[in-house]
């Protein structure tokens, strides 16, 4: 029996939507910190970083060449990954059987889920990760229901490339190692084409690999940073944030989807993946949406269910899916004014609205603290930031000679000897100079409680040292 017919033009038609959507409201709020990171990065491509491979930044560099260097142009490149996201979900249902329904439902689902209106309208590194594990995902699922193993090529394809984005994408690798060993089909792993799969997918990834080996691993060194600093609140808060990802509903319809991939000896693998990939994320101190891709996946399979189950079932997963998608697009997109954002939830729930408010009001705190030295400290005055999303907004900002040990800005070396007037933010490192003095403190006016809300900018002279000395003391990684 063949595939159901592909419902380009409904899926399609939620793709465009979509992508229509987060660009007409990508201009509100503003940067978020990994944004500006990415602006800087961008400034200065590499093979590769501490904290990331090189391909988010590469791409930004590209959108900003070619678009500008606006907000709107800069978030053209998410709002695309998100498009591309929703088609290859409804293809993964049309792979698990579904008719136009289930791929209309499983389009519709994803679109108005609340981590991709997020990924969406932002630039983050899992903006394209997500599109990454949706294609994997749809050949693997080709090899395994259609007999055609030879698809396991393009599974290594992906998986290659998708390291120069993001690592993570080992996950799901371990995640189907796990499945075929535990649940079968067990014969798939001796087969030649899944080996060829991964000889292509190491070949594309060794150029990481050497950067990686020839920089003292810092990924490793990262891992670590992350799940030391955050590794307790992430396991935490990794159960409620399965049902928060996408929305209730998504998870409800994913949970029946879950079953219906395990009962499928072909495919059964794949459901066992999401909770390997759940107890090493949990073991790890991993982030909560590491499964994501995953949820997917178990989403596209339940919305094939609800088709299976007759036209009541399917309208009633529509229905509830209507009022999900109203939920997540308040929770995720700059649609409350800024100006009472404080008084929701949604500053405590979603980080990246949280930090993309109040760079215009951090910038000129610290602006005005430079403006009002003497011409000749002026001149010579340097700026240390706490984090990579101060630094990115000093420098778009045009202020000279910002500094910060966070992440790669670190690499790029400590201020000039010369800089023994130094304005400090969010860094603790007070000790090195002679005098330090609060001269100004942070406010964005409306209210929102995020990491340079309340924060102190310290004026400091007579360094004790030369930076080249002290300069590693402000590395940090988180």
């Amino acid at each position: 029996m063949g595939l159901p017919l592909p419902a380009w033009r409904s899926v399609t038609s939620i793709a465009v939507a979509l992508f229509a959507i987060l660009l007409s409201v990508s201009p509100r709020y503003g940067y978020h910190r990994d944004e500006l990171y990415f602006r800087y990065l961008s400034d200065h491509l590499d093979w590769g970083y501490v904290d990331q491979p090189p391909l988010t930044p590469l791409l930004v560099r590209a959108f900003r060449v070619v678009f500008g260097d606006s907000l709107l142009a800069f978030r053209l490149l998410p709002a695309l990954a998100a498009a591309v996201l929703v088609v290859l979900v409804a293809l993964i249902a049309r792979e698990l059987g579904g008719g136009g329904p289930a791929q209309v439902l499983s389009a519709f689902g994803v679109a108005t889920g609340a981590y991709t209106l997020i990924l969406g309208h932002t630039v983050l590194t899992a903006s394209l990760d997500l599109p990454f594990w949706a294609a994997g995902i749809l050949f693997a699922l080709k090899a395994l229901l259609r007999g055609q193993p030879r698809w396991w090529m393009a599974v290594g394809l992906v998986l290659g490339l998708a390291t120069y984005n993001k690592y993570l994408i080992v996950m799901l690798v371990l995640g189907l190692a796990a499945g075929l060993a535990l649940a079968g089909p067990r014969r798939t792993l001796i087969s030649p084409w899944l080996w060829a799969g991964a000889v292509i997918a190491l070949a594309l990834a060794a150029p990481n690999l050497i950067y990686q080996a020839t920089h003292d691993w810092p990924q490793v060194t990262m891992a670590g940073a992350l799940g030391e600093n955050k590794g307790g609140e992430m396991r935490v808060l990794f159960v409620p944030m399965q049902l928060i990802l996408f929305g209730p509903v998504v998870s409800v319809i994913g949970a029946f989807g879950w079953w219906r991939l395990w009962r499928d000896r072909r495919v059964r693998a794949l459901a066992v993946a999401y909770p390997v990939i759940a107890v090493v994320t949990l073991v790890s101190g991993g982030r909560f949406d590491y499964p994501a891709g995953l949820i997917l996946l178990l989403f596209a399979a339940g919305c094939v269910s609800a088709e299976q189950a007759g036209i009541d079932r399917a309208r009633q997963a529509r229905a509830s899916l209507v009022f999900n998608g109203l939920g997540s697009a308040l929770l995720a997109l700059p649609l409350i004014p800024v100006g009472g954002l404080a008084a929701t939830p949604v500053p405590a729930i979603n980080e990246v609205a949280r930090e993309s408010v109040g760079w215009p009001e951090f910038d000129a705190a610290v602006l005005g603290v430079l403006r009002s030295l003497p011409p000749d400290e002026q001149a010579r005055a340097v700026i240390v930031t706490g984090n990579y999303g101060e630094h990115g907004s000093l420098v778009r900002a045009g202020l000279p000679r910002v500094h910060s040990g966070h992440n790669q800005l670190w690499a790029y070396g400590p201020p000039p000897e010369s800089g023994t007037v130094a304005i400090l933010v969010n860094t603790g490192r007070r000790e090195y100079f002679d005098t330090c003095e609060p001269r100004a403190r942070v406010d964005n006016g409306v209210g929102i409680d995020n990491e340079e809300q309340g924060t102190t900018v310290w004026l400091c002279r007579g360094l004790r040292q030369p930076w080249s000395v002290l300069w590693p003391h402000f590395r940090h990684f988180s």
